[in-house]
């Protein structure tokens, strides 16, 4: 009976987490952000019952006053992610607040504040589907459905204030400070970053932005050149760097094969192969380095993962010992007489 019904939840939990991506994806559709806030709020909570289900018994999704009444969302956050300071209990709590929010008053900025939040709620869910039931939902709804399509300015709070009643608008003001405080201390389990870098190009048709100088005009363009935060666009040490990489791998169901056996997840030695035949450390927009006295620590962008996972997607089973090869040989050249890594 408690199989049956487990089944049922994750098929509807299934629907549910299509539903929100589709509204989300769907150009047409004014009301996305409430949309996806119910559907997703609804597939977690249909995942997370069909879980509680396999680990405790049918009767824990039942409240023991009222055993004909399911527990809420919250109950189930509760009992499943008991450690309240974990950035996706966090995150999860966040969205339902978003999805109370939208039933009663919500405006279109609010979009601008929550986008990154919900990129890495529909992770979370993907990653949780695959642990707690073996689903792997690229299997259901291709890979690229699953990042979502964002369109939005940053949120800019002249604007705000002048569009909006005094009451609103310092809601909407406040709200951005304090999730964007969040997102600055937390980590991809809470929210997935969102930039816009802009690079200059002399091609017009690969440009997506065009200005043009002029000596009498008022407005200067002012080109900036360097990055001024590494704090904020480089945040991820070799550690955290394995693990947004070991996560994206489990999702796309990448199996890498290293020294004639099939592996599942890098390591730190596998990491810094690539850091040192790609020179990762040499190259400012993957990497940074702190510099205190003559001791350096290094961190690394987003762009170093994307780029680290996409060339293990090229060649799963060969990658890793062509590069432990082309190291060495690296090594050997730059110091004959030399041998091993």
């Amino acid at each position: 009976m408690s199989e049956n019904t487990t089944e049922r939840l994750i098929e509807k939990a299934k629907e549910a987490f299509i539903m929100a991506i589709e509204i989300y994806n769907k150009p047409s559709i004014r009301y996305r952000l409430e949309g996806f806030s119910f559907f997703i709020c609804n597939a977690w909570e249909l995942m997370l019952k069909a879980h509680l289900i396999k680990i405790h018994g049918a009767e824990s999704i039942y409240y023991k006053d009222k055993p004909f009444r399911t527990i809420s969302l919250e109950n189930c956050i509760q009992k499943v992610f008991t450690n309240e300071k974990t950035p996706l209990r966090v995150n999860l709590e966040k969205i339902i607040e978003l999805r109370n929010t939208s039933t009663h008053f919500i405006t279109e900025e609010y979009e601008m504040v929550y986008v990154p939040l919900l990129q890495a709620c529909v992770f979370n869910f993907v990653d949780k589907m695959q642990t707690f039931h073996q689903v792997d939902m690229a299997e259901i709804i291709p890979e690229n459905f699953i990042n979502l399509s964002v369109r939005f300015n940053a949120l800019e709070e002249t604007v705000i204030r002048a569009k909006y009643t005094h009451q609103v608008a310092e809601r909407l003001v406040n709200l951005n400070h304090n999730i964007g405080e969040m997102i600055e201390s937390s980590n991809s389990g809470f929210a997935v970053r969102i930039e816009h870098q802009y690079y200059l190009t002399k091609n017009k048709e690969t440009a997506t932005e065009v200005y043009r100088i002029a000596d009498g005009a008022d407005e200067p363009v002012r080109i900036i050149r360097d990055l001024k935060d590494p704090n904020t666009t480089h945040k991820y040490t070799e550690k955290s760097c394995i693990e947004e990489i070991n996560k994206r791998l489990a999702r796309e169901a990448v199996e890498l094969t290293y020294a004639g056996e099939v592996i599942k997840e890098i390591n730190a030695y596998h990491f810094r192969l690539f850091v040192s035949y790609y020179k990762l450390k040499d190259n400012d927009r993957y990497c940074y380095a702190h510099r205190l006295d003559q001791q350096a620590r290094y961190t690394y962008s987003i762009q170093a993962i994307d780029f680290v996972v996409a060339e293990l997607k090229k060649a799963p089973s060969s990658i890793l010992d062509d590069l432990k090869q082309k190291v060495k040989t690296q090594k050997e050249n730059a110091n004959p007489g030399s041998k091993g890594f």
